[in-house]
């Protein structure tokens, strides 16, 4: 279903931008909170952006001027506010983030009752509700705020909120206590939402807890740090000698790991380890794991080899969830590092998938280095193109021609994906192959065919 402002994640964009802007975010929070039923509670948090506190009290004073009730629960990650939502019985939950993007951007990402991200037809129907109050007398008028803002002065929008208390307690639960008594950890929280919350989990299990990205100024999340940038992570469980390394994204829904050499392990590692170890004991949910399009072919290949089966999304964690549902699975993910675990929450959680690996390492008594080795990859090649805007593939024939020449020649040795990214002005290619030569080859020859 066509979307104008939402993508796979939420809305996303440059603050100060058409989209992600006071005026815009109220908007959207109201006709967010008309399509909630209009009453009840609903429960916003945010990362460390410096434009996050101001857009989290736009998206309020619009679902209060739509009859909801809104909870402001401060800097907290994305998953915290997915079970906020379940917990309290919310009838909505926010939560303002641009994720990994840089700290010039920021978006909006909601969840229902459940705890679940909206379908592509919730959002649309938020869309619609938007265009229909524009129209309507009694529309919000773009750039004027209600009188009813939120009170919260900055001081009130604290590291330690009350919920913030309650997911650090409930994850905790994932693993005994003092499990981690005598291990040293290096961890990367991306100068963003987990900088409070997952240091207290791992220090309260009894680690030694090295911090990297743990300074937030507003200005600073993802600069180098998270995920997307493990350089200085890899560096330093090398040089401390920590068993491994942790590091989330700037909202904390994903997580890459590094084992005690410095090699860092990816979304499919971490989820080929998880599965493979949980068919052993007969306990992965309908024998299933979810991972998307994007996925390494070799995920296939050792789940298989365990007695298992993978089963495909589109890229996006909610498709993910989606998926997970049908095929009544309880793991999934992504490549990135987006890690769902169904029997905990709806949400992609990057603290409780770093939680379930140590689970494994305690009870195997195997060091990382060994268990990454459960996945041999196929080789690889991929690339990400700044576009001016996302013509359809279809209609640009060139290229959609190399791609089929090139699925042709790769045949079920390989494979081909093309795909615009949903959160920015990016064309991804990727190519899977029998060697490193052949994938390069053919990703260069697609990207010749783009231009």
């Amino acid at each position: 279903m066509k979307r104008n402002f939402f993508g796979t994640d939420g809305v996303r964009g440059s603050y100060g931008g058409p989209l992600i802007n006071t005026a815009f975010f109220e908007r959207l929070g109201r006709a967010a909170g008309l399509w909630a039923g209009g009453s009840g509670a609903v429960v916003l948090g945010r990362d460390t952006r410096q434009s996050g506190e101001a857009l989290l009290r736009a998206a309020a004073s619009g679902l209060l001027g739509a009859g909801l009730k809104p909870r402001d629960l401060g800097v907290l990650p994305t998953p915290a506010v997915s079970l906020a939502v379940r917990m309290s019985g919310a009838a909505l939950g926010a939560m303002v983030t641009a994720s990994h993007n840089p700290a010039s951007d920021n978006g909006i990402k909601f969840f229902r009752r459940d705890g679940q991200k909206l379908t592509d037809g919730e959002e649309a129907r938020i869309e619609a509700l938007m265009q229909e109050g524009a129209q309507s007398e009694e529309g919000i008028r773009e750039g004027v705020m209600p009188s009813k803002l939120l009170s919260h002065s900055r001081e009130q929008l604290t590291w330690h909120d009350p919920f913030s208390d309650e997911y650090v307690k409930l994850v905790s639960t994932l693993l005994p206590p003092g499990a981690l008594k005598g291990w040293r950890v290096v961890l990367d929280t991306a100068n963003g939402a987990t900088c409070a919350t997952s240091p207290a989990v791992l220090a309260g299990l009894g680690a030694e807890v090295i911090p990297i990205g743990n300074a937030p100024d507003g200005r600073n999340i993802n600069d180098g740090v998270g995920s997307e940038h493990p350089g200085k992570l890899a560096s330093e469980v090398v040089a401390s000698g920590a068993r491994l390394g942790v590091a989330h994204d700037g909202d904390g829904d994903r997580c890459v790991l590094c084992d005690e050499f410095g090699a860092v392990l990816d979304g499919d590692e971490i989820l080929t380890i998880l599965a493979v170890d949980a068919l052993g004991r007969g306990a992965l949910a309908a024998r299933t794991l979810v991972v998307t399009v994007q996925s390494n072919l070799g995920v296939d290949a050792a789940v298989e080899a365990a007695g298992g089966r993978v089963a495909r999304a589109p890229v996006g964690d909610r498709y993910v969830v989606e998926r997970m549902l049908a095929e009544g699975a309880t793991l999934g993910g992504e490549s990135s590092g987006h890690l769902i675990f169904s029997e905990f929450s709806p949400s992609g959680d990057g603290l409780v998938a770093a939680l379930k690996v140590i689970g494994v390492m305690l009870a195997t008594g195997r060091p990382l280095s060994e268990l990454r080795r459960m996945l041999r990859k196929f080789p690889q090649a991929s690339e990400s193109v700044v576009v001016r805007e996302k013509t359809p593939i279809e209609q640009l024939p060139a290229l959609t021609e190399a791609i089929h020449t090139l699925e042709a020649e790769l045949g079920s040795k390989g494979r081909v994906l093309v795909r615009y990214s949903g959160t920015e002005p990016k064309l991804r290619f990727l190519v899977e192959g029998p060697t490193e030569e052949i994938t390069r080859a053919g990703l260069a020859r697609l990207k010749a065919a783009l231009k």
